[in-house]
């Protein structure tokens, strides 16, 4: 079961993602002469031109993005400098966030190479959809990424930065103020350099010394800011996560550990993954008219295959059937499965012709709607089916 909080709320499951140093990650793929080498991404040191991307030897020199690149320069004179290619770096960050946006329910996109997903109420807990999603970031793109796991936004971040550069924190829920306590007051949002400055003069240098202040201090300082800077520093955050993209389509994936031969399991996968999908239609009150499949081998060809369907729906049972009748088309006993991935498309409102008396589906309609007011209520395990694959599934091969 999902853990609560004392409101009896479900708790949150916030991811925050990194692309480490991006730009230059992708600089090294293309020119492998550079890597283990301090350069930067940046403009010419000749006028104004400054660091977009620093590499991490490079960043053992004291250089950061926005410095100036001639004072770059100065501080490593072998320092390369390699011009910005942001078409290639817009092309590769569209997939990764496709890949993201395919993963998860809602993904907030920060910049070209940061985002937040909310995965609350998924079945794997957040620190395996974070390696998971790790793992094919580097197998697909061999691209570094960093992750934190937290109960909100705010810990995630943070703990991204903390774990950099290829690293995973998860801050377990109720944990978060133990783990922000012994970090740089710096850390934190909304705490400049200035702002470093004034709270170093009282003796404040870590958000736990913040976090302890006295509210009548911070708010002398800082005015209105101050009741929420010490908030911050307690590991309060509720802002959502909130995707600013219409969906064109709904779909979820998982990338096996190792990879799966069991016909059993994989049908078993699924049905987990179809239930995902209509869960998250109905809670957006959408239905869809095209099933997808979508399916990765061992060697990492991936193919996808669709069925449209007579009506659209929000139905588990109906994506499921669908896309384990696309399954079984292409999938040999034996054959190993390194992913499957269960989408549906062409969405609009879920409106379908009844037949006269059929109450069939408007009653299933309701059950689920009720099975995921529980499961949002009480978690994803709250109701489990009794079994995972039904009589009418067509035999294996």
């Amino acid at each position: 079961m999902e853990p609560v909080n004392e409101i009896g709320m479900t708790t949150r499951t916030i991811l925050h993602v990194d692309l480490d140093a991006f730009f230059c990650s992708v600089e090294e793929l293309q020119r492998p002469e550079l890597k283990g080498k301090p350069f930067v991404v940046g403009g010419s040191p000749e006028g104004r031109g400054v660091v977009t991307s620093a590499s991490y030897p490079a960043r053992a020199f004291g250089i950061r993005s926005a410095m100036p690149t001639a004072r770059a320069l100065r501080l490593c004179p072998d320092l390369i400098v390699v011009r910005s290619r942001h078409a290639v770096y817009g092309r590769l960050s569209r997939e990764i966030m496709d890949l993201l946006n395919d993963a998860a329910p809602v993904v907030e996109q920060l910049s070209i190479d940061e985002a937040f997903l909310d995965v609350t109420g998924a079945p794997e807990t957040g620190l395996e959809i974070a390696s998971a999603l790790q793992q094919e970031i580097q197998d697909q793109f061999e691209l570094s990424t960093s992750w934190g796991i937290a109960t909100n936004k705010l810990v995630a971040k943070i703990a991204t930065e903390v774990g950099k550069p290829g690293g995973r924190i998860e801050v377990p829920p109720g944990e978060e103020a133990a783990f922000l306590a012994p970090l740089p007051v710096g850390m934190l949002w909304g705490v400049g350099p200035k702002s470093q400055e004034r709270l170093a003069g009282f003796g404040v240098r870590t958000i736990g010394d913040l976090a302890s202040s006295e509210p009548s201090q911070l708010q002398t300082m800082f005015g209105r800011r101050g009741p929420d800077l010490l908030r911050r520093a307690q590991g309060q955050d509720g802002r959502p996560v909130v995707s600013e993209r219409d969906p064109k389509s709904i779909s979820a994936e998982t990338t096996f550990p190792r990879d799966i031969v069991d016909r059993t399991a994989l049908a078993a996968t699924l049905l987990k993954l179809s239930e995902r999908v209509g869960s998250r239609l109905r809670k957006s009150g959408l239905g869809g008219s095209t099933v997808r499949l979508k399916l990765r081998w061992p060697d990492f060809t991936t193919i996808t295959r669709q069925r449209a369907l007579e009506n659209p729906t929000d139905q588990d049972d109906e994506i499921y059937h669908a896309c384990l009748e696309l399954f079984d088309k292409v999938w040999r006993r034996g054959r190993p499965v390194r992913l499957l991935g269960v989408g549906v498309a062409n969405l609009g409102p879920p409106i379908r012709q009844l037949q006269l008396f059929d109450h069939a589906w408007e009653e299933d309609h309701q059950l689920l709607r009720a099975v995921d007011s529980i499961r949002e209520k009480y978690g994803s395990s709250a109701l489990r089916r009794g079994v995972h694959l039904r009589p009418k599934d067509p035999p294996a091969d």
